[in-house]
């Protein structure tokens, strides 16, 4: 079964596309949350939103060689179907546990030049990214603090391809991969007065794929107790090349928000 490569620039929109604060989690790519304290814990939570591009290759469905793909936001927030994006953190004293999910679902239809083998394809992708970790602070001022981390990223990457007419009508085809990396890194932030910080983090691993890797970093303002806005940069990657399946792609883009705390 052949499918041509001009299906394959849909495949940018398998990756993920997602800004952020809270007073104990660090990560840049998450707005102020509502944390809750008990007997010395502190729990948060939080969506966000991520105005990412992408660029990269993919290879799938055994078509051999790669193509190169660089959708901007614009283009998979047009084919969006669902976007699920949040963190959560437990902290204690200088230990904390985190976890940074992402999941999207796209789809496109397209007809076909000729109708011979198929009226229209339809195309649809499932990406799953999620990390999973822990930390320890190495440095603690304040609200300013230091934290080696540690833990894994599980990778769940689905495309499926229909056909309706044409001799080719009611066949579906799938291709899919999931691994997990080992992944270890920093996190911090650093408070330059009341209002103004600065914070970001960097992991990198590999396990599944040859490379993983993950850095961010915002600025933000604190405006009360209630608001605060912060602005930044994240770029994810990942390189996995395994059985003729190929998803080596960075995705890149702005953070932003304004969030109230409750």
């Amino acid at each position: 079964m052949h499918i041509s490569k001009r299906l394959f620039p849909a495949l940018a929109l398998a990756f993920p596309a997602a800004p952020a604060h809270a007073a104990d989690i660090v990560t840049p790519v998450t707005p102020e949350t509502m944390q809750i304290e008990a007997n010395g814990w502190t729990f948060a939570f939080s969506p966000y939103f991520w105005a990412a591009g992408l660029s990269g290759d993919v290879s799938q469905f055994g078509i051999p060689g790669t193509v190169h793909l660089s959708p901007d936001f614009g283009d998979i927030l047009n084919n969006l179907d669902f976007a699920v994006m949040a963190i959560g953190e437990a902290r204690y004293d200088r230990y904390s546990f985190f976890g940074d999910v992402i999941y999207t679902k796209l789809s496109i239809d397209s007809g076909t030049p000729r109708g011979i083998l198929a009226d229209s394809v339809d195309l649809t992708s499932q990406t799953f990214a999620g990390l999973f970790g822990a930390g320890y602070s190495v440095f603690q001022d304040g609200n300013s603090h230091l934290d080696v981390v540690g833990g894994v990223r599980v990778w769940d990457v689905r495309t499926e391809v229909s056909f309706d007419g044409g001799v080719l009508d009611g066949r579906v085809f799938s291709d899919g991969k999931t691994w997990v990396d080992a992944m270890v890194g920093l996190r911090a932030r650093y408070d330059f007065n009341d209002n103004f910080y600065l914070t970001g983090w960097g992991m990198i691993g590999a396990g599944g794929a040859k490379v993983d890797w993950d850095v961010a970093a915002g600025l933000g303002y604190q405006f009360n107790e209630t608001w605060s806005a912060v602005v930044g940069y994240r770029a994810l990657g990942v390189d996995y090349d395994r059985d003729g399946f190929v998803f080596d792609a960075v995705q890149h883009g702005p953070i932003m928000g304004l969030v109230v705390r409750f």
